[in-house]
């Protein structure tokens, strides 16, 4: 079920960036970003409403949210604050660029996170890991140069 999931978000991802790039024309960068969180966020909310009922029985949504502990939700604000911050730069950027130059750029976060997972969660960085970063790197530089 997860390798489906990936696959959609890939197309969701795709469809995004080109969706944006045609709603971003003729409008600051900064408000478009703004209208694509605000529906976000309700898109978020409305299904954690709707599905939330069925994962929880007898406890209430303001009960399991007092038992996320201040760690969690401490990375969980740094993690939107990290989410907005991306959202912002990306939308500046195929306001400016080509959205064919922007993505791969983009996602040359893969590459980052892997080496930040392996940095902060002591994930296996293997010999795998590295020569497909540098694959996912050169492929990168071959699509923008």
């Amino acid at each position: 079920m997860w390798l489906i999931s990936a696959l959609l978000a890939a197309v969701f991802a795709a469809a995004t960036a080109i969706l944006a790039k045609i709603g971003i024309e003729g409008v600051n960068s900064n408000l478009a970003t703004a209208i694509r969180t605000v529906v976000v966020l309700v898109m978020a909310w409305a299904i954690v409403l709707f599905t939330y009922r069925w994962g929880h029985a007898g406890e209430s949504l303001a009960t399991t949210l007092g038992h996320i502990s201040t760690r969690s939700w401490l990375f969980l604000i740094l993690s939107g604050l990290t989410t907005g911050a991306s959202w912002l730069c990306y939308f500046f950027a195929i306001k400016m660029g080509d959205v064919s130059k922007v993505v791969p750029i983009d996602k040359c976060s893969l590459v980052l996170t892997i080496v930040f997972a392996a940095i902060f969660l002591g994930e296996a960085f293997t010999w795998k890991t590295l020569l497909g970063s540098i694959l996912l790197l050169a492929g990168t530089l071959v699509m923008i140069l």
